[in-house]
């Protein structure tokens, strides 16, 4: 399939489960506000949150998939159902030794997870039970990240996008019972925690069977370090950090807030919104472009490659700028209409949108990440995006420490220094991967590409300044449509179609290109089966 329309299956997907997400998010605020019990919960999936974004969310599958497919090619598909089934073994070994332990020490870990709540000891309590249930979702997206990049090799990107909806579904129905009966809050807090355990296990269920049904066929055993396992883990591991260093900044920034009540959950509503195009474009063109970049790569493909790469960017921009420029021109609308309601009052909206400000010029870079990494898998070189990577997390960690202080003895949200960091750590990370692609030809912008690029940002400009009007009126749009949340409906409606007006009017896409999008490649594979 072409590019854009492996990215539109995924994409699609992702965003029938991020609505779903946003209404569960929406339930959770509504019920707990920005509370200990907020607070509790952010922290209980805090690690599997991060586990899962590294690892089920596109870091893991995209370094793994030119390991497997590499064995597929050379070796055929039994050796690569060896190589797959020895890592699996291995993986989930070590992965659900290391949930064990953190669930025994943790009672001793959450005092500084939670330093705000030392002097709430049933705070504390509840967030080590609703961790310790949670834990289990680690291995579990251990396993599913392995079985997504074994679908995706064979050209599936359906099912592994399709089934983190049932992360959603599971604790949006450990929710109905409290809306319905009177049950206290902690107890509310261990149903939802559970309940993202039960969902990791049907998702890595569900792949299993996806797996088998493309004919590769399994085996679990002892773990063992083998040849395969080495190499595999040698190239997945760093790849995950490198391609997760945006996740390792927000883990970084979660346990710097650890001291300031309610902060933990600020980071959690700004984190869900902003994170968005990350999830539906970022990390859905990054798995689409691994296998292209393998194989141009392997074919000595250099002027396909550099193509790839330039309709990679663009498309991953004109999805990306104006939902950067809506998150930036109008935080407060989006968070008000949408989220503040029952325990969740306006000046926690208020709160939350200053910091979703700071993160919103970050956007473009935590998706042009995504997009850069591939070229460096494709050629199984993991070793340099790490690097990259952890120099993102010191510029957070060092920046980020110094601003949220500061802007505390300031009278400040420190909140405010964390986002600023985070953003700021993002562009360095680009910059270093751009960069060293350009120095060494592996990609060089070329006339075409800069020209529509600015096509699109002069779009977006277009669309910023009809939701600048917007926001500054509403209040009265509030009551023109009768509620908030249909004006904001109505307003990033009519926003979406002036973008999209305006792209064609600039030329920044044309009715063939749309046209292009939905047709298949030659000997492309289709939406069949799995897909």
């Amino acid at each position: 399939m072409s590019l854009a329309r492996n990215t539109l299956v995924q994409s699609s997907l992702t965003l029938g489960s991020r609505i779903l997400g946003f209404a569960r998010d929406m339930a959770l605020a509504a019920r707990f506000g920005q509370g200990p019990m907020m607070d509790a919960f952010t922290t209980a999936l805090m690690l599997p949150n991060m586990f899962r974004r590294l690892f089920a969310e596109g870091a893991f599958a995209q370094a793994f998939v030119p390991v497997y497919g590499g064995v597929k090619a050379r070796e055929g598909d039994e050796a690569a159902a060896v190589t797959a089934s020895e890592a699996l073994s291995f993986m989930l070994a070590v992965v659900a030794g290391f949930c064990v332990l953190l669930q025994v020490v943790m009672p001793w870990i959450m005092p500084w997870l939670l330093s705000a709540y030392r002097g709430q000891p049933e705070v504390l309590r509840a967030a080590v039970i609703a961790t310790q249930l949670a834990m289990p979702y680690l291995a579990c997206m251990t396993a599913a990240s392995l079985l997504s990049g074994i679908l995706n090799t064979g050209g599936r990107f359906a099912l592994s996008a399709g089934v983190p909806v049932f992360l959603n579904l599971c604790t949006l129905a450990a929710l109905v019972p409290p809306m319905l009966l009177p049950i206290p809050q902690e107890t509310v807090l261990m149903m939802v925690t559970a309940a993202v355990t039960v969902s990791g296990v049907i998702q890595a269920a569900l792949l299993w069977w996806g797996v088998r049904r493309l004919g590769v066929r399994l085996k679990l055993g002892l773990p063992r370090i083998t040849p395969n396992v080495k190499r595999t883990l040698s190239l997945a591991v760093p790849g995950a950090l490198a391609g997760g260093a945006l996740q390792i900044n927000s883990l970084v920034s979660q346990f710097l807030t650890g001291s300031d009540e309610g902060a933990r959950s600020v980071l959690y509503n700004a984190d869900r919104l902003y994170q968005l195009p990350l999830g539906l474009v970022g990390v859905a063109i990054g798995l689409a472009l691994v296998p292209r970049l393998t194989r141009a790569f392997v074919a000595g493909d250099h002027e396909g490659g550099q193509r790839t790469l330039d309709d990679g960017i663009n498309l991953a921009m004109a999805f990306t700028l104006p939902a950067a420029v809506a998150l930036f021109v109008i935080p407060f609308f989006v968070i008000d209409a949408t989220v503040t309601r029952g325990a969740f009052t306006s000046a926690d909206a208020a709160r939350t949108a200053d910091v979703l400000r700071q993160f919103a010029w970050g956007v473009p870079a935590f998706v042009l990440a995504k997009v850069l990494t591939p070229p460096f898998f494709a050629r199984q070189d993991t070793r340099r995006p790490m690097i990259f990577a952890v120099a993102s997390v010191v510029v957070t960690v060092v920046l980020g420490s110094a601003l949220f202080f500061w802007f505390r003895s300031r009278g400040w949200d420190g909140v405010l220094g964390l986002a600023v960091a985070t953003s700021t750590a993002a562009w360095v990370n680009v910059g270093l991967l751009g960069g060293v692609l350009v120095r060494e030809n592996s990609w060089r912008p070329s006339p075409a590409f800069l020209s529509r690029i600015g096509r699109v940002v002069a779009a977006s400009l277009v669309m910023a300044a009809l939701l600048f009007a917007a926001s500054v009126e509403y209040a009265l749009l509030s009551r023109v449509f009768l509620a908030k949340e249909i004006a904001i409906l109505v307003v990033c409606g009519v926003g979406a179609a002036l973008y999209g007006f305006c792209l064609l009017l600039f030329r920044a896409v044309t009715l063939g290109e749309l046209k292009a999008t939905l047709r298949r490649e030659p000997g492309g594979g289709g939406v069949s089966g799995l897909d």
